[in-house]
């Protein structure tokens, strides 16, 4: 798989922090309400039989959330730890080792997918590719969540849980968002904005969920 710009030292990081990440993070959607309700509207208005994509799975709970609802599910994570953690601990879903510039996918494979709080590693003359990428590996009429931190800002760790990483945290305004997604081929059908809850990090997150054209 090729790199894309820094995506090598997203890569790296990732597999630092994937087995202390995958235990803290192992049960989170069980505090997220709003994320399990827009992850069973995802699942509802799939095309049935159709296969769902996690895109950057991370160690794989979204996918196996999904699963657990019915769903088909296949993740897709940059880092090969978090990759080797998902297939560990939710044995029977499907993980792959992939870029979201360059999905390991064939044109038109899922249904839908999520890519929650994903793109916020990506540059921002990465979004419009990314968002094309995910056109391309979408069936028509799919659909795309995306979840991210609202804001202008970039925030930079050099150490996560006592490991050291090189990792941004890219913040990113709602109306940019949306008006990429038009121009990679889709329409948005929702757009949601909500506060942090008292156990996350204290960022206020936009959901948009895009149908494919």
């Amino acid at each position: 798989m090729p790199d894309h710009g820094d995506h090598t030292a997203v890569r790296r990081s990732y597999d630092t922090v994937a087995e202390e990440y995958a235990t803290r993070l192992y049960d989170e959607l069980d505090a997220k309400p709003l994320d399990r309700a827009l992850l069973a509207c995802l699942v509802e208005r799939t095309e049935p039989g159709a296969p769902i994509a996690d895109l950057g799975c991370g160690p794989g709970h979204v996918a196996s959330h999904l699963v657990g609802l019915g769903a088909r599910a296949v993740g897709i994570d940059l880092s090969p730890g978090m990759v080797a953690e998902a297939r560990r601990r939710r044995p029977g879903v499907e993980f792959r080792e992939g870029d979201l510039l360059s999905l390991p996918a064939e044109n038109g494979e899922f249904g839908s997918a999520a890519a929650l709080y994903t793109v916020i590693h990506l540059t921002p003359d990465e979004l419009l590719p990314a968002f094309v990428e995910a056109h391309r590996v979408l069936r028509p009429s799919g659909l795309l969540l995306v979840s991210f931190h609202i804001g202008t800002e970039v925030r930079h760790l050099d150490e996560w849980w006592g490991h050291d990483v090189n990792l941004d945290f890219r913040f990113l305004a709602t109306d940019d968002v949306t008006a990429l997604l038009e121009q990679a081929g889709f329409t948005v059908d929702m757009r949601m904005e909500r506060a942090p809850g008292p156990d996350e990090a204290q960022t206020h997150r936009a959901y948009v969920l895009a149908r494919r054209i």
